[in-house]
């Protein structure tokens, strides 16, 4: 811990006369234009504002809508969604649209406070000023909401707001989405919406020990801090592997939640239910052209050991074939080809096989639910198993799919069961 305190400290030292520069300018961007027909600004907004999921994060479970206080888990402590609703005292209400503009397009707040990231403002500093005003005035129509903006609840040095300085002159500039004029205009549509409002590299890129995403491995797969859910790489073909899939599959994924080629669960499930199935089918399409288009890195050669082979991990895969007979054959058969989309084939599964075993270890404890959504409003689901499977049986079972049917993967063992059976699943 002291040698990361350390570290932090060099780097501040060093960037601290950058940092002071860079991140307290400001590029002011483009200049607010007047609408021409208000009920479509808003119409349009309220689109935006879908497209960049922002219920989910400023919405409490139960509480109202816009009104913030949804605690942020990150590996530096708890931060609290604001309270955008157009309450002039605890919101927005006495907000103008360059206040608004300066907080998606600078990461500042109306007093000039910098914002922490957790607010992906290196993302939507790419959203035009057009769909930020949009994004504004469907805000303003909003019913104001009296709720107090909680104080973020960090460890120091991370508290340190104004430490932010240094961590903007890093990794942080300030500019708009520019087209790249080799690519189709629907390319292009694409890329605004994954790289700005979607912010999938969020979730889907790794980050350092700052927080900051690796630009380097950008959508290159990440844990997911705190839920330990996996967010596969999008440019690997030995993870999602997009580049070999037909257009439509990726599409129906992202409207729908399921696919021949795959289920949204955990968080992406989310972001399905609540976000993109309310996008229209153009932008569906767009980005799923733009996803599908990313440069993949090959697949990587065999190197998994045979670890059926190995006499000690016998008992734990005899145990796991046991429990998947009794348990899960009827729905994934015996061959492990399952009965796509419902019933997600397991045999040759990817996302079984990865390095990462997290995702298919909490799907066996706590179930796998893909969203309900307009294309798919009753979409199978598996139960939980945490209630009736002990930790071993949990191991057993994943590590006897990872390596069956054909899969190679490295063995799970119940000490890591257990760590994941203690973190929640938000």
């Amino acid at each position: 811990m002291k040698r990361i305190f350390l570290v932090i400290a060099i780097i501040l030292v060093a960037v601290l006369g950058a940092g002071l520069y860079l991140g307290l300018a400001e590029d002011k961007g483009s200049a607010s234009q007047p609408a021409t027909n208000a009920a479509q600004m808003i119409e349009r907004g309220s689109y935006l504002v879908r497209a960049g999921d922002c219920l989910a994060c400023h919405t409490v479970r139960g509480g109202a809508p816009f009104a913030g206080g949804r605690g942020i888990e990150t590996p530096f402590g708890t931060i609290y969604s604001s309270n955008i609703t157009p309450d002039t005292a605890t919101g927005i209400g006495s907000w103008t649209a360059d206040d608004f503009w300066r907080a998606i397009h600078n990461g500042k707040g109306r007093d000039g406070k910098l914002l922490y990231p957790a607010f992906p403002y290196p993302n939507y500093t790419m959203v035009t000023r057009a769909d930020a005003d949009a994004m504004f005035a469907y805000f303003r129509t909003l019913a104001p909401v009296v709720q107090q903006d909680r104080e973020p609840e960090l460890r120091f040095p991370f508290n340190q707001r104004n430490l932010l300085v240094a961590w903007r002159a890093l990794y942080f500039r300030p500019g708009e989405f520019k087209p790249e004029q080799s690519r189709s205009v629907e390319w292009n549509r694409g890329a605004y919406l994954v790289q700005g409002l979607g912010h999938c590299n969020a979730c889907h890129t790794a980050r350092n020990i700052l927080g900051a995403t690796e630009t380097k491995n950008d959508l290159g797969g990440a844990v997911i801090p705190i839920s330990n859910w996996y967010a596969p790489s999008l440019t690997s073909e030995s993870e999602a592997g997009l580049g070999s899939w037909e257009l439509q599959h990726i599409a129906d994924l992202l409207r729908t939640g399921v696919s021949a080629r795959g289920v949204a669960s955990g968080p992406m499930a989310e972001v399905v239910r609540e976000s993109l199935q309310h996008l229209t089918e153009s932008d569906i399409r767009a980005m799923s052209t733009y996803l599908r288009s990313l440069p993949q890195t090959p697949e990587e050669d065999d190197t998994h050991t045979m670890v059926a082979a190995k006499p000690e991990n016998q008992y734990a895969l005899k145990l796991g074939a046991a429990i998947y007979q009794k348990h899960c054959v009827e729905c994934h058969k015996p061959s492990g080809a399952g009965e796509p989309p419902g019933f997600p084939a397991l045999a040759g599964n990817r996302a079984i096989q990865l390095d990462t075993f997290v995702n298919p270890v909490r799907a066996v404890l706590h179930g796998g639910y893909p969203p309900s959504t307009e294309g798919n409003p009753r979409p199978y689901g598996m139960p939980p198993f945490g209630a009736i499977l002990n930790d071993q049986e949990v191991a057993a079972v994943v590590s006897y799919i990872r390596n069956s049917w054909g899969n190679h993967a490295a063995m799970v063992y119940p000490a890591q069961v257990t760590r994941l059976r203690s973190v929640p699943l938000e």
